[in-house]
C-alpha cells in the first residue's frame, strides 16, 4: 500500500459573491454550489488522481452527505474500507464564501470528523505499518493525529502533516513529523513570528526545525515555496495563474508532494511538482472537482518550460 491518509470529510457549501460581507451586513450573492471536500478527502483524491495507491481512514455521518462522499472516493479508486460511520454526528460541513478575486473565507462544522477516536486509530496499526507515507491534517481530534504519528514513527513511515486549521502543536508531535507544510498564516500561528517577509518566514521555519521537524515546507501561493531542512533553505519557484477558487489548493499540494516523494523525487523536485498541481487547482471551482490528473500536470509543466 502506498499512501495512507487519515483525515476529514466536508461537504462544501459554496456561495459566490463579489465580496465577503462585513460584520452585521447582508449582501446579495451570485451563485451557490455544493462540492464534496474536506482536507483529508481532498488530499486522498489528489494523490489517487496522480497515480498513487491510496487508502483513507476517517468518519462520516449516517446521512446523504456521507453516502455521497463515500461514493466519490470509491469512484476514485481509493480504499474506503477503514472509513467509519457515526450513528449520531452528521457528516462535516464547510460553509465557504468565495469572493470575486477567487479568495475564500471558510467556516467548518467538523461533525463526525471529531468522533474518530485514538482507539479507532490504534486499529489502523497494520495499515500504517504497511504504508509508504502517512498524510494527515488538523480537522480531527489532536489525539488521533498524535496516536497516528506515534505509530508512523514506530514503523519508520514518513509523515506529512498539513497543520490546517492551525493550532498549537507539542514538541513531542513535531518530533514525529517528517514534512510539515504550513502556509504563511499557519506558520505565523505556529511560531508567533509574523510571516511578513522572507526573512521572517525563514525564522519561523527555523523555529519549527529547532522543535524537531525534519523538513518545513512553507507554501507561498504564487511565490512558490520555501524548504527548510538541516542543510539549509531552498526556494522553489511558483506558477502564477489567475485564481478562480483557492479551496483545496493546499490539499492538492500535499497530495502531490506525497506522490512525488514516493516516486523518488528529491524534496525540491517534489515541491516544484506540487506547486504546479496547486496552481492548476486554483483555476477551477470546487474542492474535489478541481483536482488535476497527472497528464494535465505534465502538460502544464511542459507549457511552462
Amino acid at each position: 500500500m502506498g499512501i495512507m491518509v487519515i483525515g476529514s470529510f466536508m461537504m462544501d457549501l459554496v456561495i459566490g459573491a463579489n465580496r465577503a460581507p462585513e460584520g452585521g451586513e447582508t449582501i446579495i450573492g451570485n451563485s451557490f454550489d455544493r462540492f464534496p471536500g474536506g482536507k483529508g478527502a481532498n488530499q486522498a483524491v489528489a494523490a489517487a488522481r496522480l497515480g498513487a495507491s491510496v487508502a483513507m481512514a476517517g468518519k462520516l455521518g449516517n446521512d446523504p452527505f456521507g453516502e455521497e462522499m463515500r461514493a466519490v472516493l470509491e469512484q476514485e479508486g481509493i480504499d474506503v474500507g477503514h472509513i467509519l460511520t457515526d450513528a449520531h454526528a452528521p457528516t462535516g460541513v464547510g460553509s465557504i464564501v468565495l469572493d470575486g478575486n477567487g479568495q475564500n473565507r471558510i467556516i467548518v462544522v467538523p461533525g463526525a470528523n471529531l468522533q474518530f477516536t485514538p482507539e479507532e486509530t490504534r486499529e489502523l496499526e497494520p495499515l500504517i505499518r504497511n504504508a509508504q507515507m502517512l498524510v494527515m491534517q488538523l480537522e480531527m481530534d489532536i489525539s488521533v493525529i498524535e496516536q497516528a504519528a506515534e505509530l508512523a514513527r514506530k514503523y519508520g513511515v514518513p509523515c506529512i502533516l498539513n497543520p490546517a486549521p492551525a493550532r498549537a502543536l507539542s514538541d513531542e508531535l513535531l518530533r514525529k513529523v517528517t514534512y510539515l507544510t504550513p502556509n504563511e498564516s499557519e506558520l505565523s500561528l505556529l511560531t508567533g513570528i509574523p510571516a511578513d517577509s522572507l526573512e521572517n518566514v525563514r525564522r519561523g521555519a527555523q523555529r519549527l526545525l529547532d522543535r524537531g521537524v525534519s523538513y518545513v515546507i512553507v507554501t507561498l501561493a504564487e511565490k512558490g515555496a520555501l524548504i527548510a531542512g538541516r542543510d539549509g533553505f531552498t526556494s522553489v519557484e511558483g506558477f502564477p495563474v489567475k485564481p478562480v477558487d483557492t479551496v483545496a489548493a493546499g490539499d492538492s499540494f500535499n497530495g502531490a508532494l506525497a506522490v512525488e516523494l514516493l516516486r523518488g523525487a528529491s524534496v525540491p523536485e517534489a515541491v516544484r511538482y506540487a506547486n504546479a498541481v496547486g496552481a492548476l487547482t486554483v483555476t477551477r471551482r470546487g474542492a474535489i472537482p478541481s483536482l488535476p490528473r497527472r497528464e494535465e500536470v505534465e502538460a502544464f509543466l511542459k507549457s511552462r518550460t
